[in-house]
């Protein structure tokens, strides 16, 4: 009998002791919230790049149609007579003249690269999000531009495509388009900009494995990107090798880059003043300008930020970063124009210097000279016969726009001197001059057209029957 009650007292503490199947399912909703942050409000994001306020293409058509029509009468017959774009690999397609401006995202691996295009374009909780995780996870190179509808594009499509920007971009092989994929969203802010996410840099990599030249494609989208987001995070503040030459592709575009801070919230103030400095300090020796660029400190995902944290300081550098990203959108034909002016003024150095070597050439050719020997000898040394000299007393050419002069040694080993004819005899009775009318274009044409943009006059709309600016791009995929 005391056995009895002995064990009728063990199991009445056992059960009082022991959570019943109930208690344990309540103890678990108590710490989800503790898990996962509420949702942040969202309502800045719109009011800051206005994305209420309506735009109609009308508004830019005309701008665009008088650029096309002055790259075509004045630029490209310059860049075709002198190989251009055999020199510095840039060709200028309709479809670039016409495109929105892009926004660049480049970084090492997991540091948030995805998740802040998720947050900028509401894309959290939603089945077309782009894949993010603490692992490397993104290995493509993703654009993200508007449609009508929710699609993918694949990179063999986009590429074929030259109604769209990407054309140039099947020059780096079948390898890469592979890893290229387009997504079209109907987003309001994607009717105004195109988004680029790029693969993480991952140090322990060799370039080759890629099976595609990295360095080169993002130099592709660094010449064409109107802002370059540089995004670190608290964890991920050492320079390795690939990430040196990320920066010295992104020489000469300083104005264009924005470094952020990611992930802000996730330690204490302290520590957040350490981690700021010791990122200006990693990254002093690959940016050698007076000026460093602009750095945002915040924690871009769509959660609230974490309890005492400077929470408000994040949101101001939030805000202060889609402005940023508004006066991009809103100088978007005066940066195209001055893109326009600054390719104009390269091409006509690069036709002066051509025409500059070919003059010299004749000039000290003899019956009895070996043609060879003669052009060997001014490639060899340019400033003996004032090659680059003569060209800065021409208008509007700086000695900082002068190219390296060892360039042509390789330029002239696949273009023969002789293939090229004087500036003197490029001109025709109908067409006039090639060098007058690129002087007109870059003294006169697209200054005029930037100031009637800023008194806020819109250019006529014009036919290309009339001005000439090409046919109709086309799709090789597409069936017709």
């Amino acid at each position: 009998m005391k056995g009895l009650v002995s064990f009728s007292i063990f199991l009445s503490l056992l059960i009082f002791v022991t959570p019943d199947e109930g208690d344990e399912v309540e103890v678990e909703v108590e710490e989800e919230p503790q898990l996962q942050l509420p949702f942040r409000d969202r309502s800045h994001i719109e009011k800051t790049l206005r994305l209420d306020e309506k735009t109609t293409s009308d508004d830019y058509s005309g701008v665009l149609q008088r650029l096309r029509k002055i790259y075509h009468n004045a630029i490209r017959p310059m860049e075709q007579a002198y190989k251009y774009n055999e020199l510095r690999q840039h060709e200028i397609t309709d479809g670039e003249i016409v495109s929105k401006p892009m926004i660049l995202f480049l970084g090492p691996w997991s540091v948030g690269k995805s998740t802040m295009v998720n947050y900028l374009l509401g894309l959290d909780e939603n089945i077309y999000q782009l894949y993010t995780g603490a692992e490397p996870t993104t290995s493509e190179f993703t654009v993200l531009m508007h449609g009508n509808k929710v699609r993918t594009v694949e990179g063999i499509v986009m590429a074929a495509d030259s109604a769209r920007s990407f054309s140039p971009l099947e020059k780096f092989g079948q390898n890469f388009l592979e890893k290229l994929v387009g997504i079209e969203l109907p987003h309001r802010l994607l009717e105004r900009v195109t988004v680029v996410d790029t693969p993480g840099i991952i140090e322990n990599r060799k370039q080759q494995e890629r099976g595609y030249p990295f360095n080169d494609v993002c130099q592709w989208f660094i010449d064409r990107a109107d802002l370059i987001f540089v995004v670190f995070d608290p964890t991920k503040l050492d320079v390795g090798l690939e990430l040196e030459m990320l920066f010295r592709q992104l020489k000469g575009r300083e104005s264009q880059i924005r470094i952020i801070l990611n992930k802000a919230d996730n330690i204490a103030t302290q520590e957040l003043m350490r981690v700021y400095g010791a990122l200006f300090w990693s990254l002093a020796p690959l940016i050698n300008v007076t000026e460093p660029p602009r750095v945002y400190v915040s924690s871009f995902w769509p959660y609230e930020y974490q309890y005492d944290t400077n929470q408000n300081l994040f949101l101001k550098e939030e805000v202060s970063l889609l402005e940023d990203l508004n006066q991009v959108i809103e100088n978007r034909l005066e940066n195209k124009i001055a893109f326009i002016r600054q390719h104009a003024i390269r091409v006509r150095i690069h036709a002066l210097l051509v025409d500059r070597y070919l003059q010299t050439f004749k000039d000290k050719m003899t019956f009895f000279s070996d043609p060879e020997l003669v052009f060997n000898e001014i490639l060899d040394e340019p400033d003996k016969f004032y090659i680059f000299k003569s060209i800065l007393a021409k208008t509007n050419v700086s000695k900082f726009d002068l190219p390296n002069p060892s360039i042509y040694k390789d330029f002239f080993g696949i273009n023969p001197i002789n293939s090229f004819k004087l500036l003197s005899a490029q001109c025709s009775y109908m067409g006039g001059c090639l060098l007058e009318k690129i002087e007109r274009i870059i003294a006169h044409e697209l200054p005029g057209l930037l100031g009637a943009i800023s008194a806020g006059k819109n250019p006529p709309l014009s036919s290309c029957d009339i001005t000439g600016c090409g046919e109709t791009p086309k799709n090789r995929y597409r069936k017709p």
